[in-house]
């Protein structure tokens, strides 16, 4: 099962997979709008310092032919196969980057992904749409970098400049023509022996079948696929090239004879490997014929393409139809670990501000750029680079904050990661300023963009000690995260609408806020004193509103 992964998110390649000869796909598409899909090869300085690991439709490999553009195939816009192992030491990171070919913006793009195969089975999957975009012609959906190992991360990043932004940010230069192409866009036959489309997808109908290659000298024995990848189906594969056998093979589907050819069985181990997990079984693999038996652990197909109904399984494996990628013996409501914590999922929105859940909010600081300003031990978990900083209020801030109650103690979260934050399992509400203003109590601010501006606020009252009460006020465009004891309600401003001032939790900045008075000497001199003698009257044009808690602080 591909693992999922959102912008920001890193992982070692060899926790994916074993294997180092890759397939990396790339679907992106909008309506009247044409791509140009690119691969950067960068130096330890993430400059391209040779313009020779420039992969495009105009310089198709590099010159060792680790890397290969091979064109629109397997439901893919524009696909690579990289072997890991080939790349030069200089080269440290590839950058697969899409741009608009002409007028056209990032955020009108359909939902796509960046995908990478092993052996014919996805492995990791970065899925985006247009909503995380907005004026950017360009964008840098992944890299592959080396740091003590080769490891993938999904970027996500986007430049308004186009390919020339691009090249500029990688220190290339932008010729004035465009110099002629020398070669065939696609790869030559041979070029990546045994190399195919990933077996769940189907090549691209106006992409011409190559033909096979002509063999220079019969060779005593054909060789197998090489690693993780079957021949085409309907090909006899081309001779086996020098050796160069990578280590620690990924799984492949069982294979066939192809029409019109033989492939010698594998040498480790005798029998069929079985299927990959989770590959739909009515979808034949590559070099197999559609006629093959489903190897048993699937769920039954009334009649595969081409052949006669299945026997019925033996109790235990799937029943149902439909029933892919389940475990052999497990049952179909699913079981294992994965299974029980699927409810709990990381929500991905590709937003800056994230709600995991009711009580638990993501922030995702390399979106926007700026710091966030976060209660003190109010980070539960973090991914990334992040630091975190004591934000001081200064001298006059303590003892404005001492002697209004309003004094919060606050940390910043800066970096490139996504930092979770909670606090005693409260309710948390998001809510987005836009140039307008609102008022909370610091009781219950848990965090908020650094970009907002924030002073304490004095309630004019009369009748009680004092003479006043304050709070927060919070103004300009950005985040504020409200916290709350339960679910609490959103009421409208009216000439009759009082809360009590420690119930309320936040109010329109427009809201005209009086302390309203009940007390009354000789009923606190005697028994039977209600508790409400001090409450907040709210007066306001219509569109203000208040928020109050089902709980008293």
């Amino acid at each position: 099962m591909a693992r999922e992964f959102q912008r920001g998110h890193k992982a070692r390649i060899s926790d994916l997979t074993a294997g180092t000869d890759l397939y990396v796909g790339v679907q992106i598409s909008a309506p009247g709008l044409t791509f140009d899909i690119s691969c950067f090869g960068l130096d330890a300085d993430e400059r391209l310092s040779d313009d020779r690991y420039f992969v495009f439709f105009n310089q198709p490999k590099s010159p060792e032919e680790s890397i290969q553009l091979l064109g629109a195939q397997a439901g893919d816009t524009e696909s690579f196969r990289v072997t890991l192992d080939r790349i030069p030491s200089q080269i440290r990171k590839l950058s697969f980057t899409a741009t608009v070919d002409g007028a056209g913006q990032m955020s009108q793009i359909a939902p796509g992904y960046l995908r990478i195969v092993a052996g014919g089975e996805e492995v990791a999957r970065y899925a985006f749409d247009g909503s995380e975009f907005s004026t950017e012609r360009a964008v840098m959906l992944g890299d592959f970098y080396f740091k003590d190992g080769w490891r993938f991360a999904a970027v996500g990043q986007g430049f308004d400049g186009g390919l020339e932004a691009l090249l500029k940010n990688f220190g290339g230069e932008v010729l004035e023509e465009a110099p002629a192409a020398p070669q065939q866009p696609q790869p030559q036959p041979g070029a990546a022996p045994g190399f195919a489309p990933p077996a769940f997808g189907v090549p691209a109908a106006s992409e011409p079948a190559p033909a096979p290659a002509p063999a220079p000298a019969p060779a005593p024995q054909p060789a197998p696929a090489q690693q993780g990848f079957a021949p085409p189906p309907g090909h006899t594969p081309p001779p086996a090239p020098a050796p160069n056998v990578h280590v620690a093979p990924t799984i492949v589907a069982p294979m066939t004879p192809p029409a019109g050819g033989t492939v010698p069985p594998p040498a480790t181990p005798p029998a069929p490997a079985p299927a990959p997990y989770g590959q739909p079984p009515q979808q034949p693999s590559y070099g197999g014929q559609p006629g093959a038996p489903m190897p048993p652990g699937y769920g039954q197909q009334p009649a595969p393409y081409g052949g006669q109904p299945t026997p019925p399984m033996p109790p235990g494996y799937g029943q149902q139809p439909a029933s892919y990628g389940v475990p052999q013996g497990a049952p179909q409501g699913g079981a294992g670990v994965t299974a029980a914590l699927q409810a709990f999922k990381e929500t991905p929105t590709g937003q800056r501000w994230t709600q995991q859940n009711k009580k638990l909010i993501r922030v995702d600081l390399g979106i926007g750029g700026q710091p966030v300003l976060a209660r003190q031990g109010s980070m539960v978990l973090y991914q990334g680079k992040v630091d975190f900083s004591y934000k001081g209020a200064g001298f006059a801030g303590r003892i404005v904050g001492n002697a209004t109650g309003q004094e919060m103690q606050l940390m910043r979260c800066t970096g490139q990661g996504q930092v979770f934050l909670a606090e005693n399992s409260t309710h948390l509400h998001p809510v987005e300023l836009q140039g307008d203003a609102i008022c909370v109590s610091a009781e219950n601010v848990l965090a908020f963009d650094e970009s907002l501006q924030y002073e304490v606020r004095r309630i004019e009252g009369h009748g009680i000690p004092g003479g006043a009460l304050f709070t927060m006020q919070f103004q300009g465009t950005g985040t504020i995260v409200v916290k709350t004891h339960g679910t609490p309600v959103v009421l409208p401003v009216t000439p009759t609408t009082f809360a009590d001032c420690n119930a309320v939790v936040a109010w329109s900045a427009a809201s005209q806020v009086i302390v309203s008075s009940q007390v009354r000497m000789r009923r606190n001199a005697y028994p039977g004193d209600t508790g409400e003698s001090v409450n907040l009257q709210f007066r306001g044009a219509p569109g203000n509103f208040i928020v109050v808690q089902p709980y008293e602080v």
